[in-house]
């Protein structure tokens, strides 16, 4: 048998195992208010450690992707729309990453 058939059915098996596992062993709705609230921030949190490190390892500089950050972090704040904090970011990053070569600070 193929390894990439073995790998698929692990994968298929791991993400069935997740969900259904939640269902089998709860089923009356949680009550528990620290428990509903911690569950209500786990799909937020898991996002935040997921897209951190990509955002300062997806440039060429940790400056750069330092700026890019506080400025959707300072838009995001302000409640901008998504879109609007994706292009300022991106902008940022470039006028960043610009400025730095003008000086001398990064190599292409």
């Amino acid at each position: 048998m193929n390894n990439h058939f073995i790998y698929i059915f692990v994968m298929a098996a791991t993400t069935y195992l997740i969900r259904m596992i939640p269902l089998v062993f709860f089923k009356k709705e949680i009550t528990n208010p620290f428990f509903r609230s911690f569950l209500y921030y786990v799909p937020y949190t898991c996002l935040a450690a997921m897209t951190f490190p990509a955002i300062l390892t997806a440039t060429s500089s940790i400056l750069s992707a330092t700026v890019g950050f506080a400025v959707a972090l300072y838009l995001a704040y302000r409640e901008k729309s998504l879109l609007t904090v994706a292009l300022a970011a991106c902008g940022a990053v470039f006028l960043a990453e610009r400025v730095m070569e003008w000086m001398g600070m990064l190599s292409l």
